[in-house]
Parts: C-alpha cells; structure tokens; sequence
C-alpha cells in the first residue's frame, strides 16, 4: 500500500483529538497537512455524553449532537468540518506499529503514515473481567463502556431485556453514571463495588452516605465490600447470574462493568521515557523525543501547582491539554513561547437531578462536611473542602450555581488558611464566595 506523509499527525481520534484539531485551525494550518487517525468509525466526539444522555430513555443524545466540540461550548465540528479545514480523517483504522525513529506508523491493514510531528492521544482502554481469567466473563450482555460502538451494545440491553435486572460491577465515575441511567430506563439495578464506599478516590465516607442515601431512595441496591468471582448464562450464552465472593448470587440480565482504564502506552514501550504509568513530557507536552507530543490520558506532565508529575484522567484535561500541545507546537515553530501548563485539576458528573463539581487536590488530613447534605432534601446543596499544612487544597460542591462552582474552583487554587475548621463548616460556601 502506498505510503502517506503528514506535516501533523493526531494518533486518536477521542475528546483530545477534537479539541487539538480546533485548535491546529485556529492557529493556521494548510489544507493536507494535518491528519487524525482514529480506530473509531466516526469523527472525534465529547465521551462523556455516552454515559449519561445517550442512554436516557427519551430524548436521547445522538451523533452529529455531540461531536467536539461542544462539551465546553465551542463549534461543533461535524466530519464536513475536517473536509473544508483540509484536515484528512483516517477513520477505521488501527494502527498496530509505532516507529518513533522512523516517524512512521503502520496500520492493521498494512498501510504506512510518516509524520514530522506526531500527537499520540491515544486515551485508555477499559479494563475487562476476562484479563484477569473471571469464570464466565465472556457471556453475552457482560458490556463495557468507553466508546459508541459500546455504548450502543448498551442500548441495545436495554432495549431486549425490558423491564429487567442489570448489575453495575464497580462505585466509580461509570459505576454511577450508568447505574443512575439504566434506574430511569426501569431496569432493577445492582451496584457491587469492593470499597466501604462508593467513588472513594475521591469522596470522603460523608460525600459517599449522601450518593449512597440518594441512590437507594430511587431504588437502586448497593452491595459493597465485595467483588464479581464469575457469572453464570444460559443456553444461548446471555448472562443470568452475577456469583460474589462474599458467596451472594444476584440475577442478572445485564451487566456493565466499570473497573477502571489502562492507559494506550503499548506502541510505544522502549521508544520513549515513561513515568507513572504514562509517557512523561514537559509543560509543553512534548516528550523524550523531540517532536512528538503526549496529551490527554496517556500524558505523565508537571503540575506546577503542586510542584510534581501527575497522569489526570479527565476530559477537562484532554481538552486543555490537547490545546496546550498545538499551541506549542506553533509556537516553536515561529520561535515564540507560551506559558507552562498551569493545570487545576477539575472533576465532574451528573446522574439524576444531581451534578457536583471538585476542584484541586483531595489530600490533607483534615476534610470539613457543610450545608445540606440531606439525601431527601428536594434540592440538596452541600460541599467539602479538603484541608493540608492549615490551606485548602481541595474543594467539592453538590447542586452548585455556575458562579458558585467558580468559587469552589478559586478556593482550590488561591489555597487560603484556614484558621478555625470549625468556622470553615459554619461558612461553607459563603468562605468560597469571599474569596
């Protein structure tokens, strides 16, 4: 097969992918000059829709609605986008060889792109029950959940095994969004998760009482502090039952697992400098080797407000990120500078009528619990605030305003003393507001 040359090539084709194309047109780029290579069908779109409005029973998000980038409010940038920009989609496409040295890669199909300057956005893939050898764990309807094509195996579930028992294997981000979603779809849903609480790489155990609270008021059961051992399935290979280890055996007609991600490194091994399970860069997002950048997932890169090297799976920073490393390549281009990454680290998510947002850094030895954290409260409004050497570090607010969350977002980066915690719990919001 013949041989492609690039100017710029983005391998992936995920949230990153979107916003680093955006970008590219922003700052100039000549039509041939850029491509993006995505094992995805379709072009870069927000991620996160698949888990909460593409699963709603009605009014249900689909494609072109929310293609990147119109997760934080920008253009929508359908695939007719790309062809007037001159940026060349290279949809379905698995590349299997990465030669850094070379600047080359090959696909599965055989066909060789050669770049000058190579994005790897390549995300992260979920992490499945049948890697670690689960009994049963390749049943039919065992479904996970990272791309559309997943997404719509979901639906599909729904759609067949109406009125059904759904278990939801993990309490993280996905845990709660899709056992929120498949609850609206009248689906008997199940939450197992090993941890004494839901989400607890960021919740403390009184964030965790509400969600939990709230979740089995809209009927959801929580099982905790177990794991899924094997399943069981009938003679078409559908999946009927969940076994625990605590010895429990729940019914089941599907189950979406939601355990975690790896980072997509793998092309990459021994060719570049890797760090805390991702590809190490400066505040540039270029790594090792010269020319080639790492954003999003994948990316190991300084967090200058904390003075170390952190790998953050989050959309917010594959969006800004992937800006980031366009900006700079322009930039060296035209033997200008732009200012480091100065990232505050962000999460979010919605599920129900609820949506929270945290800001900075959970860690300290002190946390403080405050406002209206009851589960039955027709509007609940309550938050945290993580405190370490006497500054807040980290800030969490449930049922916010969007000037509200501007606040809890400055506190996590301005980092005030805070002399009396037992005043910081009466304030609550109103310290963030005075900020």
């Amino acid at each position: 097969m013949a041989e492609k040359h690039f100017k710029y090539v983005i391998l992936g084709g995920g949230v990153a992918a979107g916003y680093a194309a955006q970008e590219f047109a922003k700052q100039g780029i000549n039509p041939g000059e850029l491509a993006i290579i995505s094992k995805e069908a379709v072009a870069p779109y927000e991620r996160p829709a698949l888990s909460k409005a593409y699963l709603f029973p009605q009014g249900a998000a689909r494609l072109p609605g929310f293609h990147c980038c119109v997760g934080s409010g920008g253009e929508r940038l359908l695939p007719e986008w790309y062809t007037e920009k001159g940026i060349e989609l290279i949809l379905s496409t698995e590349i299997v060889k990465a030669d850094l040295s070379s600047k080359s890669l090959t696909s599965a199909a055989g066909a060789t792109f050669t770049y000058d300057i190579l994005i790897i956005a390549t995300g992260s893939s979920t992490i499945k029950l049948t890697d670690f050898g689960v009994q049963g764990a390749d049943a039919n309807n065992i479904l996970y959940l990272r791309e559309i094509d997943d997404a719509d195996k979901i639906v599909a579930a729904i759609q067949a095994k109406k009125d059904g028992k759904a278990v939801v294997v993990g309490g993280g981000y996905i845990g709660l969004e899709i056992s929120a979603v498949l609850r609206l779809n009248n689906l008997d849903v199940t939450m197992v998760y090993p941890e004494p609480w839901c989400m607890p790489r960021l919740f403390t155990a009184g964030i965790a009482a509400f969600y939990e609270s709230y979740y089995a008021n809209k009927g959801v059961k929580i099982v905790k502090g177990t794991v899924a051992v094997g399943f069981d399935s009938d003679t078409n290979g559908d999946v009927t039952s969940v076994k625990l280890k605590d010895g429990r055996v729940l019914d089941a007609d599907i189950v979406v697992v939601g355990v975690g991600g790896r980072p997509l490194t793998s092309l990459f091994k021994g060719q570049i400098a890797e760090e805390k399970g991702g590809i190490k860069t400066d505040a540039f997002f270029q790594t090792s080797i010269p020319g080639v950048y790492a954003v999003g997932d994948v990316a190991t890169f300084p967090m200058k407000l904390y003075g170390d090297l952190r790998r953050v799976e989050h959309v917010d920073h594959s969006r800004k990120s992937a800006e980031q490393a366009v900006k700079a390549i322009k930039a060296s281009e035209e033997a200008k500078s732009i200012d480091e990454y100065d990232y505050l680290p962000y999460f979010y998510s919605r599920s129900f009528d609820l949506s929270w947002q945290f800001y900075g850094d959970n860690v300290g030895e002190d946390t403080v619990l405050f406002g209206d954290s009851d589960p039955t409260s027709a509007k609940p409004k309550f938050g945290s605030y993580w405190i370490k050497d006497g500054k807040i570090y980290g800030a969490f607010l449930e049922g916010g305003s969007a000037d509200e969350n501007k606040a809890i977002a400055k506190v996590a980066r301005v980092q005030p003393a805070v002399s009396d915690k037992n005043v910081l719990t009466q304030e609550g919001l109103q310290f963030a507001c005075k900020i």
